[in-house]
């Protein structure tokens, strides 16, 4: 039986510690679909294609990934193909609340769904796509926060990094 999970976030962009967490459940899971939420409260700087298409390059790598995107509940998905975990990456205490809180909403909806908690490396602890996204804007050097595409994708969008 494949063991199938469900990596979910927004990904605008990847970062090396959503790689490390995708990486790591890649050990664990026979297939992993990361997979980019649209969430239509936020503004992306970043298509949901575009997010797919950097996602893809950032874990080529990785064969036992596939890269997809959603609307609507992570639970539907998840039974869509047949995942029977989440993987949710965690940086801080601070991220314990929100997840716990979403943890227990998925799992009133789909109990036979568990989900699995990776705490991200400590070098990535203090990494936000926001954080990386704000460096970048202000043409900062984010070589060692994200993969080369992303780099360059920031480059193009905030034209600023060297």
């Amino acid at each position: 039986m494949t063991s199938i999970a469900v990596c979910p976030g927004s990904f605008d962009p990847i970062t090396y510690g959503h790689l490390d967490i995708i990486t790591r459940g890649a050990k664990v899971f026979d297939q992993i679909y990361v997979v980019v939420l649209n969430n239509s409260s936020k503004k992306p700087l970043f298509s949901v294609e575009e997010r797919i298409e950097l996602i893809r390059e950032s874990t080529k790598d990785i064969p036992n990934v596939v890269v997809d995107s959603f609307q609507g509940l992570l639970v539907d998905y998840a039974k869509s193909v047949k995942a029977s975990a989440i993987i949710r990456g965690l940086r801080a205490v601070s991220d314990f609340e929100y997840e716990m809180q979403i943890t227990s909403m998925n799992r009133v909806l789909e109990e036979d769904i568990e989900t699995f908690f990776i705490m991200t490396n400590n070098q990535y602890s203090f990494l936000s796509s926001s954080i990386v996204k704000e460096v970048a804007k202000y043409g900062g050097n984010i070589s060692e926060l994200v993969p080369a595409p992303v780099k360059n994708a920031l480059k193009e969008k905030y034209n600023t990094i060297e």
